[in-house]
């Protein structure tokens, strides 16, 4: 049984992604005009990359288009495709360099177009605008994709993290996936659980020009980090998905070899990611060497434990 993701997009033609590990994604759409789908090697707009928009021109036609260029490869008049009042359902799939979405129950695709020059798909992004916002039901595989096969960095670690926004940074053998208002990304790593027994997932966010290790709680919409002795709700974060779920026991400024870096402080120093159990939960945060602690938000404060377990890859 495949999952779903619902997922909100505003009028701002700002894609939002999620791995795939299959050659395939369905999903059901309510949107005025243009749904856009992108097909890309990672969770960014970058090339090599297919984009199909359903519904486009005021929900008059639909296109395949390469690396973002004019002229479209295919063009395909659907007229009142989209319907800003209910649902509509499609597919996309892509084998062999071959793209092609169809409609619901249909297995003839409406627009199909041969890719000359193939590549590995690992991510699907989805956007609206030029007027439209839409509502996505998004179907996805139960199990985690494979990101660690193509998101591999080299070894070691690999400098400061990106803290600019945009480009998500690649460590170890996961990815940091942009979400937002409790968004989970499919395969996303499991680092403990709150005290309900809620899943709390590894993620990070930006605070005070520090990038920081700390926990997302689906239910409360937003991730949490700790900084200046407070804890802090994140509503737009990353999420580690497809990465190692390796944790190791040390103490105070002991960091293991391979310990997977997560974030840096605002002086620039590497952060990586602990946990701690704390109250019933085992709630993940940041280690910081120089202070020989793993810091967790937690009840509103930033608490700091010598004993902890750090995230290795």
């Amino acid at each position: 049984m495949a999952n779903i993701l619902d997922v909100s997009t505003p009028d701002n033609l700002q894609y939002q992604f999620f791995p795939v590990s299959s050659g395939s994604v369905q999903f059901k759409i309510r949107a005025a005009n243009d749904a856009h789908i992108a097909l890309t090697m990672g969770p960014q707009e970058s090339d090599p990359m297919i984009e199909i928009f359903i519904g486009g021109w005021g929900n008059t036609k639909s296109v395949i288009r390469r690396n973002r260029t004019k002229p479209d490869k295919v063009e395909i008049e659907t007229p009142g495709i989209l319907n800003a009042g209910e649902f509509r359902g499609f597919w996309v799939r892509w084998d062999g360099g071959i793209v092609s979405a169809g409609r619901e129950g249909e297995s003839i695709p409406f627009i199909s177009w041969s890719d000359p020059e193939p590549f590995p798909i690992g991510f699907v992004g989805v956007c609206t605008g030029w007027g439209a916002s839409g509502t996505w039901k998004i179907e996805v595989p139960p199990t985690a994709p494979p990101a660690a096969a193509l998101y591999s960095s080299p070894p070691g670690y690999p400098g400061a993290p990106h803290v600019g926004g945009g480009a998500p940074m690649y460590g170890g053998a996961g990815v940091w996936v942009d979400m937002t208002s409790g968004q989970v990304p499919p395969g996303a790593v499991v680092g403990g659980q709150d005290c309900s027994g809620e899943p709390l997932y590894v993620a990070r966010a930006q605070h005070q020009g520090a990038l920081i290790p700390g926990k997302l709680v689906s239910s409360h919409g937003c991730a949490y980090v700790a900084w200046g002795g407070q804890e802090h709700g994140k509503p737009e974060y990353q999420v580690l998905v497809g990465g190692p779920n390796n944790w190791v026991p040390t103490s105070g400024s002991n960091i293991p070899p391979r310990a997977f870096p997560g974030g840096q402080s605002e002086d620039g120093e590497p952060l990586f990611v602990g946990r701690v159990r704390h109250e019933g939960s085992v709630t993940t945060g940041k280690v910081q060497q120089s202070h020989g602690v793993c810091y967790i938000s937690f009840g509103g404060q930033e608490l700091g434990f010598p004993d902890y377990e750090v995230l290795v890859s």
